[in-house]
C-alpha cells in the first residue's frame, strides 16, 4: 500500500467530521477526568536515545535516535523523581503494524500512580472508559457492531491460566512458548472473552512480565493485566518492576533474543536504570489505546475511520 493510497481526499475529510468531533469530547473527557484526581498531565519526548527492547515491538529510526513506542521510560523516570501522579496523551510509532485494528502511528494514553495496584489500574480503566462513555451519550451501554455492550461495574476479571485451560486446553505455567501463547490467545481466548461487557485478562505468566512485577505470593504469576472490550484489547498495565538489577537482567535477555532472532539492535536505557537505583516507590502504570476506544464508542470497525490521516 503506497502513501498515496491511503491519503484522504478533502470529501473523505469532510465526512470525518462527526466521529473527529466525538474523538476530541473524549479526549476533552478523559483529561477532566484524571484533573479531578489531581494527575498531573505531562510531555515526554517522541525522539529518544534507548528504547526498552521488547521482542514483539520493533520501533522506528529517527536519525540517530528512535521514535518512541511507548512513553514508559520516561514517564518512569518522573515517578522516581517524586512525581506521584501522572498521566499523558501522546503519539507512538511501531514499525509493521498496519490494519483494520493497527496503525504505525497511534494515540497512547499512559498513566503512573505511586502506591497504584492492579486493583487501582481496573478503577481507573472503569473510569476512563465510563467518563468518556458519558460524554458522549453511551452511558450506561452501547452498540459495537452487532453487540450491546454494558458498561455496568464492576467489570469481569479472568486469570490468565484458567482462561487458557478453560478455552485453549492447557495452562502456560510460568514459561510457557511464546509463539504458542500467542498463537492461542489470538485465536481461542480473545474470542471466548465476553462480548457484552469490557473483561480485564490478569496474571501473566512471569516469563512475559515485561516491566511488570512478579507476584510476591506466586513468583511465577506477573502482575500484569490488560482489558479487553467488544473483541478489542484496549489496554495493558502493570504494578511496576522497581528493582534496577532484575530490570537491567530482563533487559540483557531480551535484547539477546531480539538479536539471535536477526532484529536491530537498541543501547540500553541507563538513564532509566539510575532513576530505579535512585528510588522508584512502588507504583502501577497502564497504557490505553486511545484509537481504538474512539473506534468502540463510534461504533467503527476499522481504525482508519477514527483520525484524520491514517
Amino acid at each position: 500500500m503506497t502513501p498515496e493510497s491511503i491519503t484522504p481526499t478533502p470529501i473523505q475529510l469532510a465526512q470525518k467530521r462527526q466521529v473527529l468531533q466525538t474523538r476530541a469530547v473524549i479526549f476533552s473527557a478523559i483529561r477532566q477526568y484524571f484533573n479531578s484526581l489531581d494527575f498531573l498531565e505531562i510531555s515526554t519526548p517522541l525522539r529518544i536515545a534507548a528504547p526498552a527492547p521488547e521482542l514483539n515491538i520493533d520501533t522506528e529510526p529517527c536519525g540517530d535516535q528512535f521514535l518512541i513506542a511507548s512513553p514508559e521510560l520516561q514517564m518512569k523516570q518522573l515517578v522516581a523523581a517524586g512525581y506521584e501522579r501522572i498521566f499523558q496523551i501522546t503519539k507512538c510509532f511501531r514499525q509493521g503494524e498496519r490494519g483494520q485494528r493497527h496503525l504505525p502511528e497511534f494515540t497512547m494514553l499512559e498513566w503512573y500512580e505511586a502506591g497504584g495496584t492492579t486493583e487501582t489500574l481496573k478503577l481507573r480503566c472503569e473510569g476512563i472508559v465510563s467518563a468518556a462513555a458519558k460524554a458522549v451519550g453511551n452511558w450506561p451501554g452501547f452498540v459495537f457492531g452487532e453487540q450491546r455492550i454494558s458498561l455496568v461495574e464492576p467489570w469481569d476479571s479472568l486469570e490468565v491460566q484458567n482462561a487458557f485451560e478453560l478455552h485453549a486446553g492447557w495452562r502456560p505455567g510460568a514459561t510457557p512458548d511464546a509463539l504458542q501463547f500467542d498463537l492461542d490467545l489470538v485465536e481461542k481466548v480473545e474470542p471466548a472473552l465476553p462480548a457484552d461487557r469490557p473483561v480485564f485478562l490478569c496474571g501473566y505468566p512471569a516469563s512475559m512480565a515485561s516491566l511488570a512485577k512478579l507476584d510476591d505470593t506466586n513468583p511465577e504469576r506477573a502482575l500484569r493485566l490488560e482489558l479487553y472490550a467488544g473483541g478489542l484489547e484496549l489496554a495493558n498495565g502493570f504494578e511496576e518492576l522497581t528493582d534496577p538489577v532484575v530490570q537491567k537482567h530482563r533487559f540483557i535477555e531480551e535484547e539477546a533474543e531480539r538479536r539471535k532472532q536477526g532484529k536491530p539492535p537498541y543501547p540500553l536505557d541507563d538513564a532509566f536504570l539510575k532513576a530505579l537505583a535512585h528510588g522508584m516507590p512502588h507504583c502501577a502504570g497502564m497504557a490505553m489505546g486511545l484509537d481504538r476506544l474512539v473506534m468502540l464508542l463510534t461504533n467503527q470497525t476499522d481504525i482508519s475511520a477514527v483520525v484524520a490521516f491514517p
